[in-house]
């Protein structure tokens, strides 16, 4: 089993005890019959958006596919706006109010941007690339290197006022 898969029951445990502290001081507040009204109205609209967001999502993904652009981008906003319309119908205030954030479109970027992130490290350099388009690498100049002694072991020289072209390379895959 994965390390952090040990830590999913007590989140959901942890998220469920939030979410039904979250309603008994809601209900406090506005009145027990409000505060289911407003559970339900909050489900009924993540249901609306849910079909929205997954026809928005299969659009996206057509007309990238369509015009011969990477479709990741469209993919990991389809999924963030799934993800958000999923969570706000979920019942609960919490989970509708983190569903409904991201939703707003800045958080949404934000969200798009760390989905994007984390797919490109769990997949190789050529997915990434199929997926996302070409990658951008940072270059970090550093200091020339001294010439290799026989005595000891290769390393590439660097040049630091020159760009190189080329590939990234993953150790161990072909």
């Amino acid at each position: 089993m994965r390390r952090g898969l040990r830590f999913v029951p007590p989140a959901l445990l942890l998220l469920a005890v939030l979410e039904l502290t979250v309603f008994v001081l809601v209900g406090r507040g506005i009145g027990f019959g409000s505060a289911v009204l407003l559970v339900f109205a909050a489900s009924l609209l993540g249901l609306v958006l849910l079909r929205r967001e997954g026809m928005r999502a299969w659009r996206g993904f057509r007309a990238a596919v369509e015009s011969r652009q990477p479709p990741g981008p469209q993919v990991t906003d389809g999924l963030v706006g799934l993800l958000g319309a999923l969570l706000l119908a979920t019942p609960g205030l919490v989970s509708g109010v983190v569903g409904l954030l991201l939703l707003v479109p800045p958080l949404r970027r934000l969200a798009r941007v760390g989905v994007q992130r984390a797919a490109e490290r769990r997949v190789s350099s050529m997915v990434a690339g199929d997926l996302f388009g070409p990658r951008r690498v940072r270059v970090r100049r550093g200091a020339p290197q001294p010439a290799p002694t026989p005595t000891a072991p290769q390393q590439p020289v660097t040049d630091p006022g020159r760009a190189i072209e080329g590939e990234i390379i993953e150790p161990g895959r072909p």
